[in-house]
């Protein structure tokens, strides 16, 4: 009963609210029935969507999705997409923001990273592109350039265009002008004269008849009126005027060249003497008059605008009326220099005395007008006298007391300097300039006054230090040079280095050498860093040798070396110096010291004896390297060294000697050569060859070797031997070029073409963007007269190697002769610090007989390669024919200095058999004449 009374629950009976799952809590799932989804459902129930779908699926999707997507670009939205997209109405929460923001710069980075390669790539894509289809004012560019060529003289000479046009193509209406006849021109003149005659054919009529232009009409007289001119003839009229317009132009223009013949100095004369006449110009000069006139009425005392409108007046060409204005000027503005100076500029000679005389009574402490009053005097006491009236005035002026000073005697001068640098006791050049006058004695007193006067200038001590060294007072230079800069750091003067190595150059150029060194040694070190100073003092040095101060330069390496005793790289310049600048004797001395100093550095021991060899001093060259030896045991060296001084002076045995000593105790690979090449020229072949094999098996990677086996094999005609010696040396060393070279060379001597072709291949497989080997396959298909194959293998290589010097020197000459110049241009974009397209360029100014140009594009290789002795070679060659004698040996002198070993003509003739005692000045006719004439390319 007690059930049956229990209050009733509230939700019982009630609909579930939306979206309710029974048992969510405890893990159960929703799932939906048929009927909550089938007819049985009341079509009056509340819907009971407990397992809903998301809200964007809920919504009833609009009519037009069944239909085709509107793909247009109104409906697009970068981020959204189209306006059918599938979640085109989703919120856009902070989570999609975060995402799209990594999205983004994972996008930014990976673009990045190939930006480099899509800008080669469409560069690239570009260049083939402009390559394949140029466009037509590339095609043009040499005649382009040509023009720059063409002289005034041509330009005046071109014709000019006449209208080709055929008649169809012309515009009658505005091009066809039909003159007029002067029949019409007389007959409208006639139709308005009197007549006072009778016609015989008013007779037919019987009376006076009215005359008309086509006729007479019957009816009585004329009712014209007479003119003055009725007996002009017209056609005299016009031949008159052509001969006067003729006349004219006679005198205008030459006859011959059609120059014009007006005198052009007198021309210009008349020019300056001429008004403006036009309306504007004089328009404006009123203008300009007024204005200044304003000016001057408003603010008299403004000299400017006297100034002004003198000069106005002057233009115009009133000259009295710009006096008249500046002498009023002057006038008003009496204490005005500049007005004064203007009014004795405008004044004619006889009165601008008097006036400068006015203008310094006005204003005698202006040092300006008392030099321009000395100026207008003829004569030199005149002068004088108005110098000494000025210093009367301003005794303190520097200026009047230096012009006073130039015009007298040693005397004179240095009684006036005397009272000048009283006067002006802070002036240093009038201390200095009375200091030279002096004798020794009196110029030291001189000079301690002037520090005295002025402690903070260093030239006074630099003078003071070049006098003791001028008077041999040697030792008292450095101590003047040490006492300037502590005297001058006590007075507060900062030591600027850079200024101080200027007056050591200026020195040395005066010729004071001990005080140019004395400057070095003090200030050098000032200011400078002790980890920079090696660094920095070199840097001075190359200074002072640009400036030709070799005498500052060598101070510089003194010092340098007394700080830094054992750098090798120091001793190294200095020594590069005194061969380049020094002499013999001087070089010398510092090897010395520098073996001293640095006994392992051997390049220091071989440039000592090299230098002794050269001399011809033979012993003490073979002195200092037995010291060499025993500083550096087993060097290779000092061996080789040893070895080349005993065989190019014949002393063969010495030197075999010695390369049995040094495979004993210091075998190398290049002593193993040099035995081998030493047997080679003496002619000691089975010697060679059994040193070779030995070699081989030693050192089976060094590629000389196999080199000089397979030439000895081929010098004897054992082209079979040779092929192998060859082609084991590709299999040991496949990266040396030179080998695949020499069996290439093999083949094709041979006559086996095919097989060159083949083994340049394999060795460009071997060695991909190789420019030699890709020469050596042009070269092939050229001499089998095969040049159009030769050129598409040219365009090839120059694709593999697209800044290849030698290649862009060998296609200059593969050009017809029109083409050559634009591709030297190319040339020279590429690689434009190759020796060898400076070299093909002087060769093509040379073959166009452009003397001067091909001279000076001959210097720049030279200059820019030194080693390379084809260019020496060349220009050698081009000198013989076009240069002079001096020019000739200029260029042998310099080539013998430089001593190249590079090149591949020098190289074919230096390092042959026949050649091998040969030396720089001998080898550079041979290769100039084996050259092939730049008339024959």
């Amino acid at each position: 009963m007690s059930l049956l009374n229990k209050k009733k629950k509230s939700f019982i009976g009630v609909p579930a609210p939306l979206g309710y799952v029974p048992g969510l809590g405890r893990g159960a799932t929703g799932f939906t029935t048929r009927s909550d989804i089938g007819p049985a459902r009341d079509a009056t129930d509340i819907s009971d969507e407990r397992h809903g779908k998301p809200g964007f699926a809920n919504e009833k999707k609009p009519q037009e999705e069944d239909e085709e997507e509107d793909l247009n670009d109104t409906n697009y939205d970068e981020f959204a997409g189209y306006g059918g997209s599938l979640f085109s109405s989703c919120p856009y929460e902070k989570d999609d923001e975060e995402a799209d923001a990594v999205y983004d710069s994972i996008d930014k980075r990976m673009d990045d990273r190939r930006k480099e390669r899509r800008e080669k790539r469409f560069k690239e894509e570009i260049e083939q592109y402009r390559q394949e289809r140029p466009k037509i004012q590339q095609q043009f560019s040499d005649l382009k350039r040509k023009l720059g060529e063409v002289s005034e003289d041509d330009w005046l000479s071109i014709p000019e265009v006449g209208d080709y046009r055929n008649k169809k193509q012309r515009n009658p209406r505005t091009e066809k002008f039909t003159p007029v006849p002067d029949s019409v021109l007389h007959g409208a003149l006639m139709s308005g004269e009197k007549i006072t005659t009778l016609d015989s054919r008013q007779q037919k009529y019987g009376g006076f008849q009215t005359p008309f232009p086509g006729g007479i009409t019957p009816g009585g007289m004329t009712t014209g009126f007479s003119t003055p001119s009725a007996d002009l003839d017209l056609i005299k009229i016009g031949e008159a005027r052509k001969s006067l317009v003729g006349v004219k132009l006679d005198q205008a223009s030459d006859s011959v060249s059609g120059q014009t013949v007006v005198d052009p100095k007198g021309y210009l004369t008349d020019l300056q003497s001429l008004t403006p006449s036009s309306g504007g110009d004089i328009g404006d000069i009123k203008k300009a008059r007024l204005l200044l006139k304003s000016v001057i009425t408003t603010n008299p005392q403004h000299g400017p605008g006297w100034i002004a409108a003198a000069r106005l007046e002057e233009v115009t060409g009133r000259m009295q009326a710009a006096r008249n204005t500046i002498m009023k000027g002057t006038e008003v503005c009496s204490k005005n220099e500049d007005v004064w100076l203007e009014a004795i500029r405008l004044q004619p000679p006889e009165t601008a005395r008097s006036v400068c005389a006015q203008s310094v009574g006005q204003l005698p402490q202006s040092v300006r007008l008392w030099i321009k009053a000395a100026a207008l005097e003829e004569e030199t006491k005149a002068m004088k006298r108005v110098y000494r009236k000025a210093l009367e005035q301003i005794p303190n002026s520097v200026r009047i007391w230096k012009a006073a000073v130039e015009l007298e005697g040693p005397e004179d001068a240095q009684i006036m300097l005397s009272r000048a640098v009283e006067c002006c006791p802070t002036s240093v050049e009038l201390w200095l300039a009375l200091a030279r006058l002096e004798t020794y004695e009196n110029a030291r007193k001189v000079l301690n006054k002037a520090r005295e006067n002025i402690p903070t200038d260093r030239q006074i001590w630099i003078t003071a230090a070049k006098l003791e060294e001028a008077n041999s007072n040697l030792p008292m230079v450095e101590k003047i040079i040490d006492r300037a800069v502590t005297s001058l750091k006590a007075n507060g003067v900062e030591i600027n280095r850079d200024l101080w190595i200027k007056d050591a150059e200026e020195s040395e150029k005066a010729g004071s050498v001990v005080t140019c060194r004395a400057i070095i040694d003090t200030v050098i070190g000032i200011g400078v860093e002790e980890e920079d100073r090696k660094h920095t003092w070199m840097e001075d040095a190359n200074s002072c040798i640009a400036n030709n101060a070799f005498e500052c330069a060598r101070a510089i390496y003194a010092h340098a070396l007394s700080v830094f005793p054992s750098k090798k790289s120091v001793w190294l310049r200095a020594a590069h110096f005194e061969k380049n600048h020094g002499t013999r004797e001087s070089l010398e001395a510092l090897l010395q010291n520098a073996v001293k100093h640095c006994p392992k550095a051997e390049i220091l021991w071989l440039m000592g004896a090299k230098s002794k060899w050269m001399a011809g001093e033979i012993n003490q060259a073979r002195s200092i390297l037995a010291l060499a030896f025993q500083a550096n045991p087993n060097s290779e060296e000092i061996w080789l060294a040893a070895v080349k001084l005993e065989s190019e002076n014949n002393e063969d045995q010495r030197a075999r000697k010695l390369l049995q000593r040094a495979r004993l105790n210091a075998c190398t690979p290049r002593v193993m050569m040099k035995s081998i090449k030493l047997e080679w020229v003496l002619r000691n072949l089975s010697e060679a060859e059994n040193l070779l094999a030995e070699a081989v098996q030693q050192y089976p990677d060094f590629a000389k070797l196999w080199m000089m086996k397979g030439q000895i094999h081929e010098e004897l005609k054992q082209l079979d031997n040779a092929r192998e010696a060859y082609k084991l040396g590709t299999k040991k060393c496949p990266h040396s070029i030179p080998i695949w070279l020499l069996l290439a060379r093999l083949e094709e001597n041979a006559g086996h073409a095919t097989k060159a072709r083949s083994v340049l291949e394999q060795a460009r497989q071997k060695n991909p963007k190789s420019a030699e080997l890709w020469l050596e396959a042009v070269r092939i298909e050229t001499r089998g007269e095969r040049k159009e194959f030769a050129k598409t293998l040219m365009a090839k290589a120059m694709q593999e190697c697209p800044a290849s010097g030698i290649l862009w020197a060998e296609a200059i000459f593969m050009e017809s002769r029109p083409q050559r110049k634009t591709k030297s241009v190319d040339a020279l974009k590429r690689c434009e610090h190759d020796p060898h397209v400076l070299l093909a360029v002087a060769r093509l100014f040379w073959s166009e007989r452009k003397i001067n140009k091909a001279r000076e594009w001959f210097n720049r290789a030279v200059k820019l390669d030194p080693d390379h002795g084809d260019s020496w070679a060349c220009f050698y060659r081009f000198e013989l024919q076009h240069g002079t004698e001096t020019q000739q040996e200029s260029v042998m002198q310099r080539c013998v200095l430089a001593e190249p070993h590079h090149g591949e003509n020098w190289c074919a003739v230096s390092k042959a058999i026949p050649n091998w005692r040969l030396r720089t000045k001998d080898i550079l006719p041979i290769v100039a004449k084996s050259l092939k004439s730049v008339e024959k390319e």
